[in-house]
């Protein structure tokens, strides 16, 4: 597929023809979605874009880790759903320095570990050859944890059962797309114990826990899907595999791919816990701006669903103010169901001040991919340093490319607005 944007006006002709087209302060968006391509809450990208229709969403940003797979099927449900899609790529890197000092960044379990994110890639994917092969690699190396997994709860599973077993190529086959997750061998072990057993599939499981009983039970397959990762695949559990350090990709190479490929250098923030706590890289949110300034990213992403509304708001306009672009999402990348709508913590909705700030930050990744696609510099240059003194800009041109994208793919009869 080509890109989409390719055969998009300039933005005088943009204007044009939007002439008479009232356009709206904000509308909803979702910038960060994971797809069955690597987990999700959704079982299919048809089932995510009905969601998001049902709920008026009118931009959504795919954003999977490692893999672009499903770029093609995500656009071109965008196209038939007239939803604008985003074009975003997930990493998990590390930070020697801070795993060395025990600083906590936006991963509250593991010092060191990074989640970082690039925004509004060129589409179709492209990158250099070699942070391609750095990718492929890194890849490859979750897999072999993945293989190893399998081995040792099927070391488990042989001494309740010797006549059950998984297989990489089964999970794979039946649960994921692409990337096979730990997520997804939960959900075939849960599968497995349910197929075999059907009533009594929990006490096959307490057996694989040791004996432990279930708080979970049978009734909320999303619950026991997250008790049987928390008891068995994590830290502790008996067929938990440590990450070989290759497994992560140092910031900067991180950077490189995301660069590479046309993208938006982005940092998730994590924010406030359910306690109010917060991590040490987070904590002081002007040393975060000098630390973020530092590695020249000028875009942070938060999930608004698990903060605290008045957390979200002093930090969002902090960081505004400092002339970040921002994002929201909802991530979707657990077993349970939820709305796509981006509401903050307690399912409370975003007042118009940061629906109006997550607006601006859709429109500027879009500004963005509709740039590189008519063959202009984007949001950052080539070396990644952000074009904040010109983010209102970008925000009015990703508003029109936006707008013209709506009202020239929505058909006859449609009444969405």
């Amino acid at each position: 597929m080509t890109g989409f944007l390719t055969g998009f006006p300039g933005k005088e002709e943009l204007q044009k023809k939007l002439r008479n087209v009232v356009i709206p302060q904000y509308r909803e968006a979702n910038c960060h979605i994971h797809t069955p391509y690597s987990f999700s809450s959704f079982s299919d990208l048809e089932t995510l874009f009905e969601m998001a229709l049902t709920e008026n969403i009118h931009v959504l940003g795919i954003n999977d880790f490692y893999v672009t797979d499903g770029y093609n099927a995500f656009c071109e449900l965008s196209l038939r759903n007239s939803i604008f899609p985003l074009f975003n790529l997930e990493f998990i890197g590390l930070m020697k320095k801070e795993q060395r000092k025990g600083i906590r960044i936006n991963d509250p379990n593991n010092p060191g570990r990074i989640y970082f994110c690039g925004k509004g890639l060129d589409y179709p994917f492209h990158t250099g050859w070699y942070q391609k092969k750095q990718l492929d690699r890194v890849i490859g190396e979750s897999q072999n944890q993945i293989r190893a997994m399998i081995t040792k709860l099927n070391s488990l599973i042989g001494s309740v059962n010797p006549s059950l077993s998984l297989t990489y190529e089964h999970v794979k086959k039946r649960y994921a797309l692409e990337l096979v997750r730990e997520r997804h061998l939960a959900r075939a072990l849960r599968m497995l114990a349910l197929e075999e057993y059907g009533d009594e599939s929990i006490q096959f499981i307490e057996l694989l826990y040791g004996g432990k009983k279930s708080g979970a039970g049978s009734a909320d397959p999303a619950l026991l899907e997250n008790e049987i990762r928390s008891n068995l695949l994590k830290s502790g559990g008996a067929a938990f595999v440590e990450e070989d350090v290759n497994s992560f990709l140092p910031l900067d190479t991180i950077n490189e791919i995301i660069l590479k490929a046309g993208g938006i250098p982005c940092y998730p923030v994590l924010l406030d816990d359910p306690s109010g706590n917060y991590t040490e890289f987070e904590a002081d949110p002007e040393q975060l701006f000098a630390v973020l300034t530092t590695l020249r990213t000028g875009c942070i992403e938060l999930i608004p669903g698990r903060n605290d509304p008045s957390a979200l708001r002093s930090f969002v306009e902090y960081f505004h103010d400092k002339g970040f672009i921002i994002t929201f999402g909802t991530e979707h990348n657990t077993p349970e169901p939820a709305p796509l709508t981006v509401t903050s913590g307690g399912r409370k909705p975003l007042d118009d001040y940061l629906k109006g700030i997550a607006w601006e930050g859709a429109c500027v990744i879009a500004a963005h991919q509709y740039l590189r696609a008519n063959k202009h510099e984007g949001y950052v240059s080539p070396f990644g340093i952000p074009k904040s003194s010109e983010r209102d800009e970008f925000a009015e041109t990703g508003r029109l490319v936006i707008e013209y994208f709506l009202n020239n793919t929505l058909q006859p009869d449609e009444t969405r607005n």
